[in-house]
């Protein structure tokens, strides 16, 4: 049996009212795609759930935030020889027909001659579908695009988006040790790898309103978020601008890094 290359991985925090839509409607790409749940120790059904459906799962022993499950995910990808990642939400924003979008763009060559590293489901591109979002996190939002574009010179309408796809030299420089933010990987992260040279794309997204559960950016929590997050920027200018980590790094091979 031919071994798959991508790995759809969703990590889930009391997602027990959402889980079991998302994983019926991924079954459609199981002939060529592998699923991973990070369970990042749910106090909900979510547990239960994914073991009923037969999905392989990690289960954190404590809540260790978005950032640590997903990197959870990548060490897997990395142990197990998949070449692609694609990682969606468990709360059913992200709906599964970007999956082989996702899938296509990252194996598909720029003018020069490079495959993506890193494709962006992105909410606010021209052909996107239409998804509202609070005045609070618009502001959010714009400034970080703002900050990007500044510091790297690129526009990325959609910082925020957990909806991506990552080949294996971006996935495994993320599985490192210091590589990745443990709660918030944002802007931040795409800041870094946009300086050390690896290549971020955009393409349109379908997405949702989420329908249940409680989303970890609700009531004042974006403000906290985006101090947090340019907190998080300010020091990946000093470790690439300043310390000269990793430049460059992005135009190696994945055995180079």
């Amino acid at each position: 049996m031919k071994r798959k290359e991508l790995l759809i991985i969703i990590p889930a925090y009391n997602e027990g009212s959402n889980i079991r839509k998302v994983l019926t409607d991924l079954k459609q790409f199981s002939d060529w795609a592998d699923i991973l749940v990070i369970n990042d120790a749910s106090t909900d059904s979510t547990n239960w759930i994914v073991k009923e459906m037969q999905y392989p799962m990690i289960s954190q022993l404590f809540n260790m935030g978005y950032g640590c499950a997903l990197q959870t995910g990548y060490k897997w990808a990395i142990r197990r020889n998949y070449q692609y990642v694609i990682q969606m939400d468990g709360d059913g924003q992200h709906d599964v027909s970007n999956i082989p979008r996702l899938f296509e763009k990252l194996k598909e060559k720029d003018e020069d001659g490079r495959y993506p590293d890193i494709v962006l489901g992105a909410r606010f591109m021209k052909d996107s579908a239409d998804f509202s979002v609070s005045f609070l996190k618009k502001i959010v939002y714009s400034m970080f695009r703002f900050v990007i574009r500044k510091i790297t010179g690129n526009h990325i309408s959609d910082p925020t988006t957990g909806l991506q796809g990552l080949n294996r030299k971006a996935f495994l420089y993320y599985s490192k040790y210091n590589h990745f933010d443990d709660k918030y990987p944002d802007a931040n992260m795409l800041t870094l790898m946009m300086l050390i040279r690896f290549r971020v794309v955009e393409i349109p997204a379908v997405m949702h309103q989420r329908q249940e559960g409680k989303s970890m950016h609700s009531g004042l929590k974006p403000l906290w978020y985006m101090l947090r997050v340019c907190y998080s920027i300010l020091i990946v200018l000093f470790q690439v601008k300043v310390l000269k980590m990793d430049m460059g790094v992005g135009l190696k091979s994945a055995d180079k890094i």
